[in-house]
C-alpha cells in the first residue's frame, strides 16, 4: 500500500468511486441454520433470493477468509510503518541522495536516479506481503492466475508506479525548493489536474496493460442491446462502441462489471466471468448501479472529498517535519526538508494520516454505494420484470463467487469496509419500492 502511494495519490479520483462491486466485502449476521437450505437450493441465478444465504462449507470459508483478510490489512500497515522507519534508521535514502548527487548537479536528473531507486526499495520490501496475500486468494479459489504471469502483472504495476512515482516525486521537491512555507498547498494544487488526467487516460493506457479487452458487441449483442436501453434511460453517453468485454477469467473467478473514464474515455466494461455466472438482467442491474455513480456526480464529490483530505495531509506533514527533522533528522542523515533523504520521513507520516482517515473515506464511500445501489434498482425498474428479485439474485451470485463475510466485526466494517455489507444490500433490494403506491424513485422518475 505504502510503495504505490504516488500511484494512488495520481489516481484518488479513482478510490471512492471506481471500486469493484464483485470485491466488497459484507457486514451483519446470517445465523447458520440459514445456510442448510442454501446448499440444495438451484443456483442464485434463477433462485428466489430471501436473504443472503451461503451452504455451511462457503460460510466456513468466508468467515475464515475475511478474518485473514483483516489481519493482512492490519498487519500491512503495522509492517509498513516499521520498514519506512528501517530505511530512515539504517540512512538507505541518504545513501540513495549521494548516488543521485554524484551522478549530476541536475536537480531533474538527481530526481531520475532517487525516486526509482526508493519506490524500487519500498516494493521488494513489501513483496513478502504482496505474496502472501495473493497466495491466500488462490488457497480460497479466487485467483486462479499462474504465478509468473502474477509476476509479470507486479512487474508492470510496478513500472507505472516507478513512472508516475518518479514525476510526483520530482514535482514535490521541486515545489519544497521554490516555496518552503506553502509547498504543501501548492503540490495539492499541482496534483488534482495530473489526476484527473491520468483517471481520464487510464482506460486507453493503463487499463489494457493488464487486461484485453474487446467490444462487447461482438461478444454479446443481445447484452449490448440492453446495456444500450438501461444507459438510455440514465441519460448518460455511452454509446455501444464505448461497451467492452474483459478478459478476467484467466485470473480470477470473481465477477465484476464497471463504468470507468471520464468525457471520452467513459465505458462500461463487462468481466466474462460476469457473463458465464449472470443472466442479462443482473449484469443490467450491476451495470445500472455502476452508471449510478456517474449520474449522481460521485467523481466530482469522490475528488471533492480526497481534494481535502490531501490538502489536510499536506499541511499536517508540513506543520509536523520540521519538528520529526528536529528531533530525528542528524540521525537518520536528512539535511532538511528540501533533502532527498527526507521523502521515507514524509511517507511515513501521511501513511498514519490516511490510515487514520480511513474510516472517514469508507463511510463516504459506503454512502455512495448504497446511492447507486438505489439508482441500479430505479434505473432497471420497468426494463426487468421484479428488479428488486433480480438485484438480489445479482448480490448473492457476488457474495457467493467472492466469499463475503456475512458476520464481520464491526472493527472490520469501521476501518476498511468501502460497500454496505451483502446482508444489507439484499435486504435494501427487497424491500425499496416508491412505485408500490402510485410514486417514483427519488433519482430516476
Amino acid at each position: 500500500m505504502i510503495r504505490r502511494f504516488w500511484l494512488a495519490l495520481a489516481l484518488l479520483t479513482l478510490t471512492l468511486v471506481a471500486l469493484p462491486m464483485a470485491q466488497q466485502p459484507s457486514s451483519t449476521s446470517t445465523v447458520q441454520q440459514q445456510t442448510s437450505a442454501a446448499a440444495v437450493s438451484p443456483s442464485p441465478q434463477s433462485r428466489i433470493v430471501t436473504a443472503y444465504t451461503l451452504p455451511p462449507d462457503l460460510y466456513q470459508k468466508a468467515r475464515n477468509l475475511s478474518k485473514i483478510r483483516f489481519r493482512l490489512e492490519l498487519i500491512g500497515f503495522v509492517y509498513g510503518i516499521v520498514m519506512l522507519w528501517v530505511i530512515l534508521h539504517f540512512k538507505v535514502a541518504p545513501k540513495y541522495r549521494d548516488w543521485a548527487e554524484r551522478f549530476s548537479l541536475n536537480r531533474f536528473l538527481q530526481s531520475l536516479v532517487f525516486a526509482p531507486l526508493i519506490l524500487l526499495t519500498i516494493a521488494i520490501l513489501t513483496l513478502p506481503l504482496d505474496i502472501y496475500g495473493e497466495w491466500v486468494e488462490k488457497q480460497y479459489g479466487i485467483s486462479i492466475q499462474s504465478w509468473p504471469s502474477w509476476t509479470w502483472d507486479w512487474v508492470k504495476a510496478e513500472i507505472i508506479s516507478l513512472i508516475v512515482g518518479t514525476i510526483f516525486i520530482w514535482l514535490l521537491y521541486l515545489v519544497i525548493r521554490r516555496s518552503p512555507t506553502r509547498w504543501w498547498f501548492y503540490f495539492w494544487l499541482i496534483s488534482l489536474p495530473i489526476s484527473v488526467f491520468l483517471f481520464f487516460i487510464g482506460p486507453w493506457v493503463i487499463d489494457p496493460v493488464f487486461h484485453k479487452f474487446e467490444p462487447l458487441q461482438q461478444k454479446d449483442p443481445a447484452l449490448t442491446a440492453n446495456l444500450e436501453q438501461m444507459v438510455q434511460r440514465a441519460g448518460e453517453n455511452i454509446p455501444p462502441e464505448r461497451m467492452f468485454w474483459m478478459g478476467a477469467g484467466e485470473k480470477t473467478t470473481d465477477l465484476n462489471a464497471y463504468v470507468t473514464g471520464i468525457g471520452a474515455s467513459k465505458r462500461i466494461v463487462v468481466w466474462d466471468t460476469t457473463i458465464a455466472k449472470m443472466n442479462t438482467p443482473q449484469i443490467v442491474f450491476v451495470a445500472g448501479h455502476e452508471t449510478g455513480h456517474y449520474a449522481l456526480q460521485h467523481i466530482p464529490k469522490g475528488l471533492a472529498l480526497f481534494a481535502v483530505l490531501f490538502l489536510v495531509f499536506f499541511y499536517l506533514g508540513y506543520r509536523l517535519m520540521g519538528w520529526v527533522l528536529r528531533r530525528w533528522g542528524a540521525g537518520w542523515a536528512i539535511r532538511d526538508l528540501e533533502d532527498w533523504a527526507s521523502l521515507p520521513a514524509l511517507i511515513l507520516l501521511l501513511s498514519i494520516f490516511s490510515f487514520v482517515t480511513n474510516p472517514v473515506a469508507s463511510g463516504f464511500s459506503r454512502h455512495f454505494e448504497h446511492q447507486a445501489d438505489q439508482y441500479g434498482l430505479e434505473v432497471t425498474h420497468g426494463l426487468t420484470p421484479d428488479s428488486g428479485q433480480v438485484a438480489a439474485q445479482s448480490f448473492q451470485i457476488l457474495g457467493e463467487v467472492s466469499l463475503s463475510d456475512p458476520d464481520p466485526s464491526p472493527l472490520q466494517v469501521f476501518l476498511f469496509y468501502s460497500h454496505p455489507s451483502i446482508p444489507d444490500r439484499i435486504r435494501f433490494c427487497l424491500t425499496y419500492d416508491p412505485w408500490a403506491n402510485g410514486g417514483h424513485g427519488e433519482f430516476v422518475k
